[in-house]
């Protein structure tokens, strides 16, 4: 007896078995929540991201990395949506790393699916980066809080960005980023551990006196406290801190090129130097002098912190900045920065260009100015760390009731999440690739600190008066405040 079954069953029965019907309607793509209100969501995470760096430990390198990575994936989330713009990693290769990207269906709101992949990328990432950090707990709380102000479901890991679903895209693009992390040199599998770096010098005990125990002044030596407390405020287990990322300069870059690098190898090891700026002064040999000048400064300067010293300065544009040139020269240095008085060779500006009056002068007392220089750039406590720091700059500067989100100062205003995301994008990629350099240089030379360079030198005598005791003149002169 023959049996007709209904073309639908046929039709699941053959597309079980691998048959497809050319004529299956196409994927829609689901159409995601509307846009959140108020900041872009951009701004939204990356103001998040400052909070959670300020939580954790203190670690410029680090975080300008997960500045760089959380920003670059709001990037390829919003540019995955865009017909012109290019992705980073998205469907790219980068350092071998390969993340690749098939075609999926776009919603009808575009500006909703972008909102969404943005946040669900960011998420992902900063639970996963945070997630040793002491104030992992207040930074997860915070995230989820997000999510759900916002309407995301933040236990949706779906990747399966091929169905349209902005939350899976974000996912994936989260992905990628953890896993090209994860092989990009920064050892974030082992804590961003040093894999070949060893002091050459043993601790100094800053609460005694003098500095005994060092046997190279030109190299770094450790500090040994009675308790660390680190510059976000955290009380560590260790009272001996490490040498932190003297080999950052294996990180992955974003625009720095081979063309930048000079590679040294030492113990083994090839410490990798963008930019190299060539050594630093040493304290014997042709650059003595500049070493004893340098370091004398340093101590010089540091008196100016004294509140009670009564010496007032103007810090209006009228004093500070137009610096026609830089030196090069020990003889130069000592000419541009002001030795005893603190201060460069600046010009200063006549002329508010706006208002084209004279700058009114801000005078102030030198010791209140050159603290909160200090205490900023110092990092502590409750610190976004300098990376951080011009994250939290560039927000104010956007902040502003007269700011114009105009490219290059012209044309017309770009939309605000467009802005923001190129904008963290460039500033991201400038602060890991400075953090690339400056570690590079610092882990090669291996330069020592101050504290540990000026008691040596004041250990072994003086230098200013050869008729008294203790003379040596590769010493740095006897310092008066």
């Amino acid at each position: 007896m023959i049996r007709y079954f209904p073309l639908a069953i046929i039709l699941a029965l053959l597309n079980a078995c691998g048959w497809e019907n050319s004529e299956d309607e196409p994927v829609v793509a689901p159409e995601p929540p509307a846009v959140p209100s108020g900041e872009p969501v951009a701004r939204a995470w990356n103001e998040d991201i400052l909070e959670a760096i300020r939580d954790d430990f203190a670690r410029p390198t680090v975080h300008a990395r997960n500045l760089w990575h959380t920003s670059a994936a709001m990037y390829d989330a919003w540019a995955a949506y865009s017909d012109t713009a290019s992705t980073y990693l998205l469907g790219k290769t980068v350092d071998g790393y390969a993340c690749s990207l098939d075609d999926f269906p776009k919603p009808t709101d575009i500006d909703g699916a972008r909102a969404q992949a943005i946040s669900h990328a960011v998420y992902r990432i900063l639970i996963h980066r945070f997630e040793s950090s002491p104030g992992a707990e207040e930074t997860t709380t915070a995230a989820d809080q997000r999510m759900s102000e916002y309407g995301y479901n933040s236990a949706d890991t779906s990747t399966d960005y091929q169905s349209g679903s902005a939350a899976a895209l974000g996912n994936y693009i989260a992905d990628c980023y953890i896993n090209f992390g994860l092989q990009d040199g920064s050892n974030e599998a082992n804590g961003y551990a040093n894999v070949s770096y060893t002091p050459v010098n043993t601790a100094i005990f800053p609460e005694d006196p003098g500095n005994p125990n060092i046997t190279d002044l030109d190299r770094w030596q450790p500090i040994l406290l009675s308790q660390f407390i680190d510059q976000s405020g955290n009380v560590l287990f260790s009272n001996e801190p490490e040498f932190l990322s003297p080999e950052w300069g294996q990180v992955t870059p974003f625009a720095l090129t081979a063309d930048d690098l000079t590679t040294y190898t030492r113990d083994g090891f090839d410490y990798l130097v963008y930019h190299d700026p060539g050594a630093p002064p040493y304290f014997s040999g042709d650059s003595a002098e500049a070493y004893k000048w340098g370091f004398s400064v340093v101590a010089i300067w540091s008196g100016h912190l004294d509140p009670t010293d009564n010496l007032m300065i103007d810090i209006s544009p009228a004093s500070l900045g137009n610096i026609e040139s830089f030196p090069t020269t020990l003889a130069e240095y000592q000419a541009f920065y002001q030795t005893l008085e603190g201060g460069d060779s600046s010009q200063g500006y006549a002329n508010n260009p706006v208002t084209g009056q004279p700058y009114e002068p801000q005078m102030v007392p030198r010791g209140d100015y050159t603290r909160v220089l200090a205490e900023f750039w110092a990092d502590g406590p409750d610190s976004e760390t300098p990376p951080g720091h011009w994250f939290v700059i560039t927000n104010e500067v956007f902040s502003h009731e007269l700011f114009e989100r105009r490219f290059q100062g012209s044309g017309d205003e770009l939309d605000e999440l467009e802005w923001y995301v190129k904008a963290y994008f460039a500033l991201g990629g400038a602060m890991h690739d400075s953090a690339i350099a400056a570690w590079g240089v610092k882990g090669y030379y291996d330069y020592l600190r101050p504290v540990s360079a000026i008691r040596a030198m004041a250990d072994r005598g003086q230098s200013s008066d050869s008729a008294l005791a203790s003379y040596q003149p590769i010493l740095a002169p006897r310092l008066k405040f």
